[in-house]
């Protein structure tokens, strides 16, 4: 018997039976949500060594001329519509111009290519645009993302055939239709697959002539769009009872477009998303009969709605709602440092109390942290990749930083943004971080088991054609197969093992950076040590827990914060090098990173306090988390660095929160960013004054200290703050709603 025969009788069948028992098995519908997408950066951080050469060949986003051209005109033109307190507590609904102006300059159709009408913009442009509008108005942002994310636009182009394609493509980039997609019904939430909305396969008479096609009945809720849609993508599950279609009696979940107009459907109502006036509402269709073309792709597709939905999906929660998260942090870091700048308290601005420092200072890291990340991820899907496991970190991760941000600068402002009126430019964003929260997969379900669950298996180098050997129903095959990849995985995981004790034990500080990373190459060092611990702490829980994994939501969730971090701090460190290595910016960098560290070892901690195996828990904490190397927290000194960044016009203000705002502010925003300016303007001549003992600068200007032009400038600041802390007044027909 030679080696590779003894070696398949007594280690590979043994461990393939012990695998075989140990695995997740995987649904139908779990095997398609998986496979759906691509891996990217996330398969370099399992790996647990990253290639950091990888990640610096990645382009820089950029905006080509014809996308900036449009984000300087049309997108500029119709932030000036959008008067937000009008939208949403008077209008209830974008202005009429606004909805004309959306179809007649192509915003529904952004994603669409040109040779079918459409803008045919890049990811990051698409992004872009969504993020500027936000600026001004939610409402108007979730209008024009969800045509171009998760809709009937995205399937098409994916999925259907080129009768659809030509048919359908160019009425949705003209705004002749406006798509909305149902996917959600009241008995099927986060589990899609229990939905009960039917079709049948069936043949009906139509105008004289009978017709193969599907009779329909479905009931779905929180559809965006809906109350105004003319053309519905319906996720259904399809049967074929008299197998009219094929053998298949019960192909299953489907995805059809249905024209609203159809006897049987109804649309219109609405609902209220957390005071939101963005079209949201029922539909609900009572024997609506379409022919088999409705079908996405034909009957060649019937059944494989979940993967397409997947599919689509990994891709649209990578742009869509991490461009409103950016422009909330960077939207939240502009207003509360400006706004810390220019009020006082006991004297001084409040930005100056280290209690705001604090808050300040988050807030510019988590400012320049999802913005850095929106970039790299646009940048990986302008590659060519559908990063489902990227795009749920994305998702989770962008709208959580999201909801700390604006619950930050909240707090700064204090009663400035409690109080609700046109000049509160925070309240509308405060009530609108539950709808990102929930909506395109709700930040629980995906923290506790999408980023892991589907990440362990998607991007692991070896995982996902073990999974698929021992699931292969001839055992002769399965057993080759796992054969030829099992003895890599041990290698590999041996490595890793060593690796990952190795960099812990010195932290990091011997493995290499890239030649490029000049001051940040500590940051990229710790990156390698924790990649190499997630990688080793994922093989052993996969080990010990295999199919049993999938209950423990908790440890899975901590895991996947885990990949998320070192994704995040990727993104980090790109944009460091990418903008220019900017010494200014390092405190953001700095802070973000440590963060990032210290949340690393946090996990790892709670995953090893709660870890089944209490002896293999100790003994990974020796391997990992040895006492003495530790990451140390960020200082105080580099939180109020941060801070100051804010506070302070300068080269890394402008570079955090300054180009999104240009020809875009609401009016209360523009008085506050004039505020600031002229305050920072005259305070040499306040610092003059108060050092001459003067109590204020009309005692200056009559005893002569000051000239009259200096106290006009002084004035002007003074009638600007007022302004500025000013707020409204309550009346009841502020309020009404047509």
């Amino acid at each position: 018997m030679n080696w590779r025969a003894w070696r398949r009788q007594w280690l590979t069948e043994p461990l393939y039976r012990m695998a075989r028992d140990a695995m997740p098995s995987l649904s139908p519908t779990e095997q398609q949500a998986i496979e759906a997408g691509d891996v990217w950066w996330d398969a370099q951080l399992f790996s647990g060594r990253p290639d950091w050469r990888m990640l610096l060949d990645v382009p820089p986003v950029a905006l080509t001329t014809e996308e900036q051209a449009f984000i300087d005109g049309p997108v500029a033109q119709l932030c000036k519509m959008l008067n937000d307190w009008n939208i949403n507590w008077k209008d209830a609904d974008l202005p009429a111009q606004a909805w004309d102006f959306l179809r007649q300059q192509g915003f529904f159709g952004m994603i669409i290519p040109k040779e079918y009408g459409g803008l045919g913009f890049s990811a990051y442009a698409h992004s872009e645009v969504v993020r500027q509008i936000s600026v001004r108005s939610v409402t108007a942002s979730v209008t024009v993302m969800v045509p171009n994310s998760l809709g009937p636009g995205e399937l098409l182009m994916q999925f259907g055939t080129q009768e659809q394609r030509e048919y359908w493509l160019p009425r949705l980039a003209r705004g002749e239709e406006i798509p909305c997609f149902g996917l959600t019904s009241p008995e099927a939430g986060s589990d899609a697959a229990s939905m009960t909305d039917t079709g049948v396969v069936c043949r009906r008479e139509i105008d004289g002539v009978e017709t193969l096609g599907i009779l329909l009945n479905w009931r779905k809720r929180y559809i965006t769009l809906s109350p105004v849609a003319t053309v519905l993508g319906l996720a259904f599950k399809l049967s074929d009872p008299d197998g009219l279609i094929g053998e298949n009696k019960e192909p299953g979940i489907s995805v059809a477009l249905i024209p609203v107009n159809l006897p049987g459907v109804v649309t219109g109502r609405r609902h209220l998303p957390a005071m939101q006036a963005f079209q949201n509402g029922p539909t609900e269709g009572h024997d609506v009969f379409v022919p088999l073309d409705a079908l996405i792709g034909g009957v060649e597709q019937a059944g494989q709605g979940w993967q397409m939905l997947m599919s689509a999906l990994a891709a649209g929660r990578g742009i869509s709602l991490p461009s409103l998260s950016a422009a909330a942090c960077t939207f939240s870091a502009h207003t509360a440092g400006a706004y810390a700048r220019v009020r006082t308290q006991f004297g001084i601005p409040v930005g100056k109390f280290e209690g705001v420092q604090e808050r300040l200072g988050h807030l510019a890291a988590n400012a320049y942290l999802v913005e850095a990340a929106r970039r790299f991820t646009c940048a990986g899907i302008d590659q060519g990749y559908k990063p489902s496991v990227v795009s749920a970190i994305m998702k989770l991760h962008a709208t959580e930083r999201m909801r700390v941000s604006v619950n930050d600068a909240m707090d700064i402002h204090a009663g400035k943004a409690v109080i609700d009126g046109p000049s509160n430019y925070l309240g509308n964003l405060y009530r609108a971080v539950p709808v990102a929260i929930t909506v395109e997969g709700a930040n629980i379900l995906t923290r506790s088991l999408i980023v892991f669950g589907q990440g362990a298996i998607r991007a692991h180098p070896y995982l996902m054609d073990e999974i698929v050997a021992i699931s292969n129903s001839d055992q002769t095959a399965g057993e080759d197969a796992f054969d030829a990849v099992i003895w890599r995985h041990l290698a590999h995981s041996a490595k890793n093992a060593l690796r990952a004790v190795g960099t812990a034990w010195t932290a990091g500080v011997f493995t290499r950076a890239p030649k490029a990373a000049g001051a940040v190459a500590p940051y990229f060092r710790s990156l390698n040590r924790y990649a190499a611990a997630f990688a080793l702490i994922s093989e052993v829980t996969l080990l010990t827990l295999g199919g049993s994994l999938k209950r423990k939501e908790m440890l899975s969730a901590r895991l996947g914060d885990i990949l998320a971090e070192l994704f995040l701090v990727s993104a980090v460190l790109k944009r460091w090098l990418d903008e220019g290595k900017h010494d200014a910016d390092l405190p953001l960098v700095r802070l973000c990173s440590l963060q990032s560290f210290a949340t690393i070892e946090k996990r790892l901690d709670d995953v090893l306090l709660n870890f089944p195996s209490r002896a293999m828990a100790w003994t990974l904490r020796a391997m990992l988390l040895p006492v003495g190397f530790r990451s140390p927290p960020p200082s105080d000194k580099v939180i109020a660095a941060c801070a100051n960044i804010l506070l302070e016009p300068c080269d890394a203000r402008s570079r955090l929160v300054g180009e999104v705002w240009e020809g875009h502010d609401s009016p209360s925003v523009e008085l506050l960013e004039r505020a600031f300016e002229l305050i920072n303007e005259v305070q040499p001549l306040l610092d003059r004054i108060r050092h001459a003992g003067l109590k204020d600068w009309r005692l200056a200007h009559e005893k002569g200290a000051i000239t009259d032009g200096q106290a006009a400038r002084l004035q002007a600041a003074e009638q600007a703050l007022e302004q500025v802390i000013e707020v409204d007044d309550f009346a009841p027909e502020d309020l009404s709603r047509s």
